[in-house]
């Protein structure tokens, strides 16, 4: 965590709103995504919005209630699950990462039913799209969710593997977004 912590601070301290990428290595991918959540709702308070592409909402949730985080103030859209296993109040269930469509009115639906001015909206992940869509579809889709987090003045995070992301897109992403944290490859 205090690497992760010092690395945010010293990359969006100050900023009210911003779009942040972040690369991390397979190995420490679960527990990078976990520090996140935990910097912006336990160490700060901040409600927001976790895109889940690669692991279903029910294993997100397991690992933040047994890394005591108040998933309350959290809405998932999970494009994991191929099914919704249940009703759950604070989970928008897609089916897959290909319906990008479906992704973009949830996250929308979901950033604007959160009635705090502070928020944020956690994507994980962009190479998990680059899996399930053509290079150029994801290209689009990484302008149209930069521009949406800008429009919704929001704290963005996007994540991605490290050694798993074209480097063209990463390189275009980057320049879109306000700063970049690399926690390692491999």
């Amino acid at each position: 965590m205090l690497e992760l912590e010092e690395n945010f601070k010293n990359e969006v301290e100050g900023l009210k709103d911003y779009i942040l990428v972040v690369t991390v290595g397979a190995k420490d991918y679960q527990k990078a995504t976990i520090d996140i959540v935990r910097f912006l709702v336990s160490g700060h308070g901040i409600p927001g919005v976790y895109v889940t592409l690669n692991k279903p909402y029910e294993i997100i949730q397991r690992n933040l209630i047994n890394s005591k985080i108040d998933q309350r103030l959290v809405i998932f859209i999970d494009a994991a699950s191929r099914t919704q296993s249940k009703k759950v109040e604070n989970c928008l269930y897609i089916g897959s990462p290909e319906k990008l469509s479906d992704i973009s009115v949830a996250m929308d639906q979901a950033v604007k039913s959160i009635p705090t001015e502070e928020k944020f909206l956690i994507f994980d992940s962009l190479n998990t799209l680059s899996i399930f869509n053509k290079p150029s579809t994801v290209a689009r889709f990484t302008h149209f969710l930069t521009g949406k987090m800008r429009e919704w003045k929001i704290k963005g995070v996007i994540i991605t593997l490290a050694n798993e992301t074209e480097q063209a897109l990463l390189d275009e992403l980057t320049q879109m977004s306000d700063a970049r944290v690399d926690l390692g490859g491999g």
